[in-house]
């Protein structure tokens, strides 16, 4: 046999990295190809979201002129039985490129105002979950030492947070979010399960507890828990207000209705309970928009409240003391003449070219998209 030549080495070395080159180019075209795929995906859902974000919030305004004029005629919201529970439908709202708009609403003002309230509501509602009497008052006291400044707890907790780990303090104001619970003393333990996630209880404090400050709850919207627990009422007067509402029971030939006054809620109620905590109009109402166009869906979530007499946000900042200004600075700070004019000229200008007045009739407390939107709370098990 003839030996191999050298040329025959040289050129199986070649092909096997020949191979090798195409093998890693392969892969990474694939990579490529794969990224470019997602880009254009993350592109073509941020564009299908800009296009149905116009169709939501048009279908936004146009559900608010639909409230203002309702809210006009009736001398306020009270409920949709009103007849503004289809407001695109009222108005004759067509959507635009054959898309479909859904609007649903939830009565904010229906809960209990967790900045208006107190610990014997709390207390009361928390009983309503068959917590016993002493692990409700310990619950509700140590919410309210999360709130208010200087408060004397009257349970056995004083929680000291400064010693936890990592040390903290209570920021002496309202909640401004739910997710407050976690960090409040004997609020984690029942709030939240083993694994620090929350629980049902959790869920039944949302739907039953509002973060927004306003006066009275309206009774034509208020949820089961804050009805007994801020109301005092009995099963059967809580039943007898949820079937005048629904339309159901002793009024199924009635219909749904709402209360205009609160006379006519107590001779529905009956006489016993604590009618006067409620109201009949609407403070704060979040309004649901749905936009489907084929399989792209875009969500929105705002809460509304009437321009002058509906609710507020927790403004109160969380810091202990406020800062002490020098007189030079407090000087300093303190408009001048033309300030304290609002700006105006000599000749009646405007120096800061502020636009006028809108006179927008409602104050938007907070908007939501997409996954900014929390799923709506699981509804309170029915009065046994």
């Amino acid at each position: 046999m003839q030996p191999r030549s050298p040329n025959f080495a040289v050129r199986a070395s070649v092909l096997v990295i020949v191979m090798i080159t195409l093998l890693f180019t392969a892969f990474a075209l694939v990579a490529f190809i794969e990224k470019a795929g997602n880009d254009l995906l993350v592109e073509q859902h941020d564009a299908e979201a800009r296009r149905l974000r116009m169709e939501a919030y048009s279908a936004l305004e146009v559900t608010l002129a639909v409230l203002e004029d309702f809210r006009e005629a009736g001398n306020g919201l009270h409920s949709p039985a009103e007849g503004w529970g289809d407001p695109l439908g009222f108005a004759g709202y067509t959507p635009t490129e054959d898309r479909t708009v859904e609007i649903g609403f939830e009565d904010e003002s229906g809960k209990i105002s967790l900045p208006h309230t107190d610990a014997d509501t709390l207390s009361r509602l928390f009983q309503t979950w068959e917590l016993t009497k002493t692990d409700a008052d310990t619950l509700a006291d140590s919410i309210m030492g999360w709130m208010q400044r200087g408060h004397t707890y009257t349970s056995a907790i004083a929680p000291d947070y400064e010693q936890f780990t990592p040390p903290y303090e209570s920021p002496n104001r309202p909640l401004r979010a739910y997710a407050e619970l976690a960090a409040i003393e004997k609020a984690r333990d029942v709030f939240y399960d083993a694994d620090g996630q929350p629980n049902d209880l959790w869920r039944r404090f949302v739907a039953a507890v509002s973060l927004l400050n306003f006066t009275k709850p309206n009774i034509n919207g208020a949820n089961p828990d804050a009805m007994l627990a801020l109301g005092q009422f009995g099963l059967s007067q809580q039943q007898n207000v949820n079937d005048f509402i629904a339309g159901t029971g002793n009024y199924t030939t009635h219909g749904p209705g709402y209360f205009q006054d609160l006379a006519d809620a107590q001779n529905v109620a009956g006489a016993a309970g604590n009618i006067g905590a409620f109201s009949t109009t609407i403070s704060a109402l979040r309004i649901f928009v749905t936009v489907h166009d084929g399989n792209s869906l875009f969500r929105l979530a705002a809460v509304v409240t009437p321009q002058g007499a509906g609710a507020t946000t927790v403004t109160q900042t969380a810091t202990s003391q406020r800062t002490e200004t020098s007189p030079a600075a407090q000087q300093q700070n303190k408009p001048n003449a033309a300030q304290a004019a609002g700006g105006q000229t000599k000749s009646g200008a405007s120096q800061t070219g502020a636009p006028p007045s809108l006179k927008y009739p409602f104050t938007l407390l907070e908007i939501r998209e997409n996954d900014e939107i929390p799923p709506p709370p699981a509804p309170p098990p029915p009065p046994q």
